[in-house]
């Protein structure tokens, strides 16, 4: 009879029976010390900094307290006995407890199949199967054992125990009393506890991976928003360049009286190329467009600009002002581009955080390159949560990185807060050097 015409009872009958070796028999005794516990977490973190390390010992400590205790029970009730149920009483059940710290399902085992010698090495002979002290230490075991492993393996334990229990329950039956209805009551509502703290520590873990998730993919595409609104921007930029190249290339062979063929030729090539570049250009980059985007009429504003846009921040409730250091020289479009959006960002986020406060504005040219200086006071106003998505500063980095430049942020000393980012623009040739 192959596997697939076997029934369905007796596939399950050996999937449980699988599960069972793979619990509580497959490497028993395997060396697995307890692990510290968290120092992070809402009640460590208001411990003194001192203590917070020998915090991540507390589950040691409890193992080793209810150790204990199960030895304090075993003394009481071996008071009156000889040495070796005095050995019994008191040692068994501690070890098996103190065991759970390194082998936690061996621990279980050692428990289970001690608990009639120990039993029966009680002066209270005639409570059974469960001396007080192995009792108590029974339930700890398992769970902690039902803690340190999985759901599964607290549902074995709580069968074998019930086993056992009914076992002795039927040997010693109208012989003496017993207290296996209580072990299977409580240790049903132990490793159901227990359960429930595994299912409750899954859940987290699961919440807190996804959000994990969530946050890289929410960043990875607020990058990608933001570079596409950098390519919208530039891709005229660029396409007002190329079309200017491909004009004055085919304007070119007429400033020259009886230009050489080799030149017409030249500027033919020039021109030709300049077109099928501007053509791919708006294909590849056109993608980037939305379906509802328009392009803007006006021309895509510049360092000139800027008296107009402090002028409108200053409207909305906004001190602004400007000041500009050395040699004020004309830079790329796109630098300058960039730079008037880093600097529009940095006054909407000082109107938005920061209410109530100044601002000011410093551009310096410098022989390398072009920096700006962007710093708002602290707000005197009541800060109200802002409705924006929070992606200003990944859109301000976007655009220095694009040019090769450095941007740094943060708050000052006052309470306020600072932008500043350099952007390599080399001079023209026709500058002075």
């Amino acid at each position: 009879m192959t596997e697939k015409t076997r029934s369905p009872e007796y596939r399950l009958a050996k999937d449980a029976l699988a599960g069972l070796r793979q619990d509580l028999f497959h490497h028993a005794f395997a060396y697995r010390p307890l692990p510290g516990m968290r120092v992070d977490g809402p009640m460590t973190r208001r411990l003194p900094q001192k203590i917070r390390p020998y915090a991540a010992w507390t589950p040691h400590a409890l193992v080793g307290a209810c150790a204990l205790i199960a030895l304090f029970v075993g003394l009481a009730t071996s008071f009156y006995s000889t040495g070796a149920a005095f050995a019994l009483l008191g040692l068994v059940p501690s070890a098996a407890l103190l065991t759970t710290l390194i082998r936690p399902v061996g621990a279980f085992w050692i428990s289970l199949l001690s608990a009639p010698v120990v039993a029966a090495a009680s002066p209270y002979w005639e409570i059974w199967p469960w001396s007080a002290a192995g009792f108590f230490s029974h339930l700890v075991v398992m769970g902690v054992v039902a803690l340190r492993t999985r759901p599964r393996t607290a549902g074995w334990m709580w069968a074998l125990t019930v086993g056992y229990a009914l076992l002795t329950e039927g040997l010693l039956s109208g012989e003496s009393s017993t207290n296996s209805h209580f072990m299977i009551f409580l240790a049903a509502l132990v490793l159901l506890g227990t359960t429930l703290v595994h299912v409750r520590r899954e859940a987290r873990q699961e919440v807190a991976v996804q959000q994990s998730v969530t946050a890289v993919e929410r960043d990875r595409r607020t990058l990608l928003e933001e570079r596409t609104t950098i390519a919208r921007e530039l891709h005229d930029v660029v396409a007002h360049h190329m079309s200017v190249v491909a004009i004055q290339a085919e304007a070119a062979p007429y400033r020259v009286e009886n230009p050489p063929p080799e030149l017409e030729k030249a500027f033919v090539t020039i021109r030709e190329n300049a077109v099928a570049a501007l053509t791919e250009l708006r294909r590849i980059l056109g993608v980037v467009r939305a379906e509802d985007y328009e392009a803007p009429d006006a021309p895509q504003p510049v360092l000139a600009d800027l008296d107009r846009l402090l002028a409108n921040v200053r409207e909305a409730g906004l001190e602004a002002e400007k000041s500009v250091t050395g040699a004020v020289r004309p830079l790329p479009q796109g630098v300058e581009l960039s730079a008037y959006r880093i600097i529009q960002e940095a006054l909407s986020n000082a109107l938005r955080h920061a209410p109530g406060s100044s601002a000011k504005v410093e551009i310096s040219y410098v022989l390398g390159g072009f920096g700006l200086r962007v710093v708002n006071t602290a707000p005197q106003g009541l800060v109200k949560p802002s409705p924006g998505a929070g992606h200003g500063i990944t859109g301000m980095k976007e655009r220095v990185s694009m040019l090769g430049g450095e941007l740094t942020n943060e708050p000052t000393e006052d309470g306020g807060y600072e932008v500043t980012a350099f952007i390599p623009a080399a001079m023209t040739a026709e500058e002075p050097a």
